[in-house]
């Protein structure tokens, strides 16, 4: 059976070059990077210049990047990180409903150590207002987290005015980047950033890998205790093919980026006005241009958007109804009904992401099936009026 695999936001497949330059690292690269011996000192070298690769990518310098076991964990550290070097109870944190569960649930985490949560709003394409981040500020507040652009709609939000913003306060600035870097430009300088959220497996990269921008003079404690790996901030044994594998697909995205940027963008578009041309009852959730190259979601009225995700399994389309890491539930999306759809509509919603490998066959192979599946689903579904 034909397979079209349109979820990348939820991962990519690993790069082949990635592939070669893990598999180097493997066999020939094994040493513990920490070891003075001429082994040990070959990984501390491959380890380094992945660290080069990756700081240019996002415009940092090398040792502003320390290296996590993926985007998660990166979220963590940073919220945690940010509380713990104020040292005060009562720590202010300003977030959005739409962020990623790695942000909300630390969120809540620390909300129950006794810090204050503000979550701003964001309109009806996902999209937040500097403003009110603004006004949100407080005397207590330690760090605000804002995602430049979101896993489930795409909508990029406006983090270099915020960033000022931040900045002015005096308020460290922290964003999930783990979707846009290495699909669109990201400059932590440009960006105004303190503090920003990597993850390997976006980008072509392996599983179980990511990493924190920290910049200078930003005072975030350790989060693993133990050795002094990670310029005594992240202990335990560095990851060096997983470290490696990130460098190598840093460095393919840097040189593949802004081609790859244009050529999804007119999948994108395409499918867009396709559905909604050839489809009745559907709309586009996000913003229509801010948005990310990849990124489509839509919802389809009258029909459950899991239902929909099934038959297009059957089919031969790999889709989500959101984020991965909530699929399995049956909840409607926090991401749409903070966007103010009604749980009705948030449930009937697919997203579809493109990636290196997705075609204009692609694209032709999800028109012919799915206008299929959401009619033959409407057919029995019992909110349709007969």
């Amino acid at each position: 059976m034909k397979r079209v695999y349109l979820d990348y936001a939820a991962t990519t497949p690993t790069h082949p070059g990635v592939i070669a330059a893990m598999l180097h690292s493997f066999q020939d690269v094994w040493g513990n990077p920490s070891s003075v011996h001429a082994c040990g000192q070959e990984a501390r070298t491959a380890v380094e210049e992945a660290r080069e690769k990756l700081a240019h990518l996002v415009g940092a310098q090398p040792d502003e990047i320390y290296f996590t076991s993926g985007g998660t964990e990166a979220d963590n550290w940073a919220l945690k990180g940010a509380v713990a070097a104020r040292h005060e109870p009562g720590s202010h944190i300003i977030t959005t409903p739409i962020e990623h569960h790695a942000v909300l649930e630390t969120c809540e985490f620390l909300k129950e150590q006794g810090c204050s949560i503000t979550f701003v709003p964001v309109d009806r394409y996902g999209m937040v207002d500097p403003d009110d981040v603004r006004k949100a500020i407080t005397p207590k507040t330690v760090i605000i987290s804002i995602m430049h652009a979101n896993n489930e709609v795409g909508t990029i939000q406006p983090i270099a005015e915020i960033g000022k913003i931040a900045r002015t306060a005096g308020v460290y600035f922290h964003t999930d980047a783990v979707q846009t870097v290495g699909h669109i430009p990201v400059d932590v300088n440009q960006m105004n950033l303190d503090i920003l959220s990597i993850s390997a497996h976006k980008l072509y990269g392996p599983k179980g890998i990511g990493a924190l921008y920290i910049r200078r003079g930003t005072k975030i404690p350790p989060f693993v205790h133990g050795g002094g790996q990670e310029r005594h901030s992240r202990a335990g044994t560095e990851n060096v093919p997983g470290i490696v594998g990130l460098g190598k697909a840093a460095e393919l995205a840097q040189e593949e980026m802004d081609g790859e940027a244009r050529r999804l963008t007119m999948l994108r578009d395409r499918l867009i006005k396709s559905i909604l041309d050839k489809i009745e009852h559907t709309c586009l959730n996000g913003h229509p241009t801010r948005r990310l190259p990849n990124n489509v979601n839509v919802s389809f009225r009258y029909v459950e958007g899991e239902a929909i995700c099934l038959n297009l399994d059957l089919a031969g389309v790999c889709v989500a109804t959101g984020s991965a890491c909530s699929s399995t539930s049956m909840e409607a999306s926090h991401v749409l009904t903070a966007m103010g759809l009604p749980p009705e509509l948030a449930r009937a919603s697919l997203r579809f992401s493109f990636g290196k490998w997705s075609t204009e066959d692609d694209v032709d192979f999800v028109l012919q099936s799915l206008p299929k599946a959401v009619s033959r689903l409407r057919a029995i579904s019992p909110l349709v009026k007969k």
